[in-house]
Parts: structure tokens; C-alpha cells; sequence
């Protein structure tokens, strides 16, 4: 019972942590409500069209850090589980979830926020580098490609939850469990984005 109380801890100190949206933030500081402009997305994309590069570096950190603190809440919180004869930071993925949940619909912003996407690999380079690292190297190829930001963040979350089932990544049913999770949130939020790169009406990103 202790434990579900500090799983559950874990992930609301990640929640509200994760509703510091930095997206939403730069938007009052610079007198736009990104939610009427561009993609309508409080998202790193959006900031950069609309905002500019100084309020998109404020958000990149932002969204990053937030990622990192709270995975670190959930480590300090130390819950593990077993699964199998392998061990998982049960507390480390709540904190994760609840961190990225929180940046979608953060509770200070009437749960209108971004996507997710930045918060999320700075979750996920947390819980396994090299995997991130991998996904962060399609992304960049995809984006540099295509142009298509949304593309590039679809591909990378989906490719995570196919390598994470490769053995030697050591991975538990628990962090595929969580990995369907982040990847299902990524991909809802990003439904618009879907139906423009089909319609071939998305923006590019303009290097």
C-alpha cells in the first residue's frame, strides 16, 4: 500500500511539474496566445514560428529540464518492481508519464498545452539513452529529409517502442507498458499534424 501511494506521488509531482508548460509561458511574456497562431500548438515548433528563436531556446530548456527533474523525483522516490528476474524504478516511469501528461494538459493552463514530444525524450533519454539516442538520430534524418518536425517526432516515438522489445536493452513489461503510453500520447497529439502531412498541407521547417 506504501508503494502505491509513492507511485502515485511520484507521478503527480511529475504532473505538476510537467504543467509548467514553457510553451504557454513564453506566450503570455510575449503578449501571444500560441493556441491562435500558427499550428495552435504550445509546443517547441510553434514558439520557433511564432515566437522566435530566443522564446523557442527558453522553451527547448524548459521542456528538457522538466523532463530530467522529474524523472529524477522518481528515482529519489525509489519504488522498484520486479518483472521477471529484472528490476524497474516503478516510481522513475510514473514520474516520466506523469511529466509528460502534465505538459499536454497542464492543470495551471486549463489543460490546454503541447505535444509532448521534448519533455518526452528527455524522459526517455532518462529511462535509456542509447534507445533515445537512437530515435533522436531518426528524427534528425527524417527532419533534415523532409522537413516535416511532426514527421520526424511520429517516426522517432514509434521506432522507440520497436527497439525497446530487442533483448539486449534489457527492457521490462512495465517500460513497454510505458513505452505504448508515451508513444500513444505523442501520436494523439500530433492527429492534426497526420492529417495535414496527408493532405500535404503540414509546414516545413525552414533551416
Amino acid at each position: 500500500m506504501i508503494d502505491i501511494l509513492k507511485i502515485f506521488s511520484a507521478f503527480a509531482l511529475g504532473y505538476l511539474l510537467g504543467s509548467l508548460n514553457t510553451g504557454v509561458i513564453a506566450g503570455k511574456i510575449y503578449g501571444k496566445d500560441l493556441s491562435s497562431h500558427g499550428s495552435k500548438s504550445a509546443g517547441l515548433t510553434n514558439t520557433l514560428r511564432v515566437l522566435g528563436k530566443t522564446a523557442a531556446a527558453f522553451v527547448l530548456a524548459g521542456d528538457i529540464l522538466k523532463g530530467i527533474i522529474a524523472c529524477i523525483i522518481g528515482l529519489r522516490i525509489g519504488v522498484y518492481v520486479h518483472s521477471g528476474e529484472t528490476i524497474v524504478c516503478a516510481s522513475l516511469l510514473a514520474a516520466g508519464a506523469g511529466a509528460v501528461i502534465g505538459h499536454n494538459w497542464p492543470v495551471y493552463f486549463g489543460f490546454k498545452g503541447g505535444k509532448g514530444a521534448l519533455t518526452a525524450a528527455a524522459v526517455m533519454f532518462m529511462l535509456n539513452w542509447v534507445m533515445a539516442l537512437i530515435c533522436l538520430g531518426i528524427f534528425l534524418i527524417i527532419v533534415r529529409l523532409t522537413r516535416y518536425v511532426s514527421l520526424g517526432t511520429i517516426c522517432a516515438t514509434i521506432f522507440f517502442v520497436a527497439i525497446s522489445f530487442i533483448p539486449v536493452f534489457g527492457n521490462t513489461f512495465y517500460f513497454h507498458i510505458f513505452a505504448f503510453l508515451m508513444a500513444f500520447i505523442v501520436i494523439f497529439k500530433h492527429r492534426e499534424n497526420i492529417k495535414r502531412l496527408l493532405s500535404g498541407t503540414e509546414n516545413k521547417l525552414t533551416f
